[in-house]
């Protein structure tokens, strides 16, 4: 869906984006991690056509950004960490002028930005002034005229920016349903949270260089250095912990939020022994699942000795 080849970008001496390549198939949701400055939005923009890359090219559903920015945009939907509105316009007339600058025919405009309106969960702002919006609202409406011309692939740009706790977890419902409606995404940002419970893969960007990239459990094995068992007793959780810690498959294990979470090393498709061990030292287990990768633990591990300004929340 989005191939990335080499992409690089210099402001004067400072290599901003450097030798960038990726591989995204369709209806990944791809999160971009890295510092304020690393080169994210920079990319970001390459990808949207708005800025010419120095050396490399990169394609998206076939069209190349060099040679048909056109074909590029009217697949793509770009959303930039800051956005203008126009003022003294309403919701409605705000998204019909975007979906009339992609092309969109007058004929399906309308059924368009009911239904856009209706996912962003803004039907009742319809005939509001832009400029009265909260700003969680003109968060949601700038993704709603991203989605205005029914794009294949939207690139974010910290879509969740400046939000409050409550505006983000709406912003990330909504980027979960449209994952659900299997749009290939590129999500930027630097509040790990925000993308641990969306992306099935990552990458790591850190002045300007990729770091790694690939599926987020893969990863995690690979740079951590195991996969997490979240495991659910019914009682001495802090005797098992002692117990698991004895396995040679497990280097380590700890008690957190209620449940024994331990760090599994030993093969793929093995994991039942752990769960075999613990009934058979006695111990009675509520539940036994594999855990989600820690983000935060992820990119510190991988950005060692590097700058690592990011935020767990």
């Amino acid at each position: 869906m989005i191939q990335v080849r080499g992409l690089t970008k210099r402001f004067g001496k400072l290599v901003a984006v450097d030798n960038l390549w990726l591989s995204i198939d369709r209806g990944d949701a791809f999160g971009f991690i890295g510092p304020n400055g690393a080169g994210k939005t920079t990319s970001i923009t390459m990808l949207a056509t708005l800025l010419a890359p120095d050396a490399g090219t990169a394609e998206i559903c076939g069209h190349d950004i060099r040679r048909d920015a056109e074909g590029v945009r009217s697949v793509v939907g770009y959303m930039p960490d800051f956005f203008g509105m126009y003022e003294d316009m309403k919701v409605w007339e705000y998204l019909d002028f975007f979906a009339a600058a992609h092309r969109v025919p007058y004929s399906r405009r309308r059924k368009i930005i009911k239904d856009v309106l209706e996912l962003t969960d803004l039907g009742h702002q319809r005939d509001t002034y832009v400029e009265a919006l909260s700003r969680g609202m003109k968060q949601r409406l700038c993704l709603a005229k991203t989605l205005a011309h029914d794009p294949e692939v939207l690139l974010l740009d910290e879509p969740a920016s400046g939000l409050d706790p409550r505006a983000r977890a709406e912003v990330r419902g909504l980027l979960q349903e449209l994952c659900r409606m299997d749009k290939t995404i590129i999500v930027s940002s630097h509040i790990l949270p925000e993308l641990a419970e969306l992306c099935n893969k990552i990458g790591i960007i850190t002045q300007g260089k990729l770091v790694t990239a690939g599926n987020v459990n893969e990863i995690s094995t690979q740079i951590v250095g195991g996969r997490s068992l979240v495991i659910g007793m019914v009682s001495r959780a802090e005797e098992a912990c002692g117990m698991l810690q004895a396995l040679p498959s497990v280097s380590s294990a700890e008690l957190r939020d209620g449940h024994v979470e331990a760090l599994y090393t030993g093969a793929d498709g093995d994991e039942h022994e752990v769960l075999t061990a613990l009934i058979m030292g006695g111990f009675q287990v509520r539940s036994f699942e594999p855990g989600e990768a820690d983000l935060e633990q992820v990119y510190l591990s991988a950005t060692r000795g590097e700058d690592t300004d990011v935020s767990s929340g």
